[in-house]
């Protein structure tokens, strides 16, 4: 009989008791796995941090401890003698305390970056450098996001991590978060992902709403066709300019470019394909699951999680608006017309923005063709959402 009851009492059942916001926890990661099954709302990370986020919570499970990463270090001594419990003992390391370590060490994101490079052309964006400002205005909305996360109480450190939700980049955030406040990494993720699967239904409605009928049917010319010497250039000469401009960018610029150097110099075409396919899914497998796992009941379920998601929505309405609003401006100066709507196509989320310029803008004027158009400012999108995390982390990094 001893040994029964001893047996109940180590079931998750009975633990639940002590913390019954887990259940809680486990019902929003279930309403996550609807969204990434049913809806696929971005599918690829959605689904394993909402696998990640449910594992956590299952009381007695023990596979994450948020106590080797308190105070934004790694508490290495716990790996070798293990995370105290209140009791007086201690208890070994989990599964995903050894997968964060790719989080909070910066690995994870940067090798993101590494397969996204590789699956991204620059050509639009070296066709018309006039877009890369398009691409920086659309980052707007990550830096209004930062001063209202400070009007609301938020850290420094916290506001910029919340602000580059606004970047419509999840790598991007969970790298710069990982590294200021690691704390709000779940429902700063969580935000991301939501909202960057959401482009479709939040970009529309501003963009129609900051253009004209007529701005929206302008056509643009077809892009001139960029060299193969052209293409290899570029990621070499981003990555010295940005690196040395922003040293904390260095990371994320320099595995985005690298990737970007297989793809276009045609001479590691085995690299190419295992980064952009094999390493990049494994990396989004232990990305996905360590990251939700941080989302825990304590870290999730208050008034701050509240505020990151208003404060994410804010984020992705300026930065679009800001695209749009610079296009326009800047056509009071041009000859050849830009079509605002590839401005909202800086917000960085690739090609989904990109396809929702399109989309937009075909259903204004059927000849309309604004794809490879709005991929320059998408592009450099992704290029200004890296170099504001940079700023963040020169400014508020340890």
């Amino acid at each position: 009989m001893d040994a029964i009851l001893n047996f109940l009492k180590s079931t998750g059942f009975s633990m639940i008791a002590d913390d019954p916001r887990c259940l809680i926890m486990i019902l929003i990661s279930c309403v996550l796995l609807y969204l990434a099954i049913v809806k696929k709302f971005e599918p690829l990370l959605l689904l394993p941090i909402a696998f990640g986020m449910l594992l956590t919570n299952l009381p007695g499970a023990g596979i994450y401890h948020a106590a080797l990463f308190e105070g934004g270090h790694v508490h290495w001594e716990m790996f070798s003698s293990g995370v105290p419990l209140a009791n007086g003992g201690t208890e070994a390391v989990g599964l995903i305390d050894i997968l964060y370590l790719g989080v909070k060490l910066g690995v994870y994101p940067s090798l993101i970056f590494l397969g996204v490079g590789c699956g991204t052309d620059f050509g639009p964006l070296i066709a018309n450098p006039k877009t890369l400002l398009l691409g920086a205005a659309a980052q707007l909305g990550i830096f209004v996001t930062y001063i209202g996360a400070t009007l609301l109480g938020f850290t420094p450190a916290e506001a910029g991590a919340i602000g580059i939700i606004g970047g419509a980049d999840g790598p991007t955030a969970i790298f710069v978060t990982s590294k200021l406040a690691p704390h709000l990494l779940g429902p700063i993720a969580v935000a991301a992902y939501s909202y960057m699967a959401l482009v479709p239904v939040i970009q529309p409605p501003i963009m129609k709403a900051l253009t004209t009928k007529k701005e929206r049917m302008i056509q643009m010319k077809q892009l001139r066709e960029v060299s193969k010497t052209e293409k290899i250039l570029f990621p070499i000469v981003v990555t010295i300019f940005v690196s040395l401009m922003l040293p904390s960018a260095a990371p994320l610029v320099g595995c985005l470019m690298l990737g970007n150097l297989f793809r276009e110099c045609g001479v590691v075409e085995r690299l190419n394909k295992t980064a952009q396919n094999e390493l990049m899914n494994i990396v989004t497998i232990f990305l996905g699951i360590s990251v939700g796992a941080t989302a825990t009941a304590a870290n999730f379920l208050n008034f701050q999680t509240l505020s990151i998601l208003a404060l994410g929505i804010i984020a992705f309405g300026f930065g679009s608006a800001g695209g749009v609003l610079l296009a326009k401006f800047m056509n009071l100066f041009l000859k050849e017309k830009i079509n605002p709507l590839i401005g909202s196509a800086g917000v960085s989320a690739v090609p989904m923005a990109a396809r929702v310029s399109q989309v937009v803008g075909q259903k204004e004027n059927p000849r309309n063709f604004l794809l490879m158009h709005a991929m320059g400012p998408n592009v450099a999108g992704v290029i200004g959402s890296a170099v504001a995390a940079g700023v963040f982390l020169a400014l508020f990094g340890a």
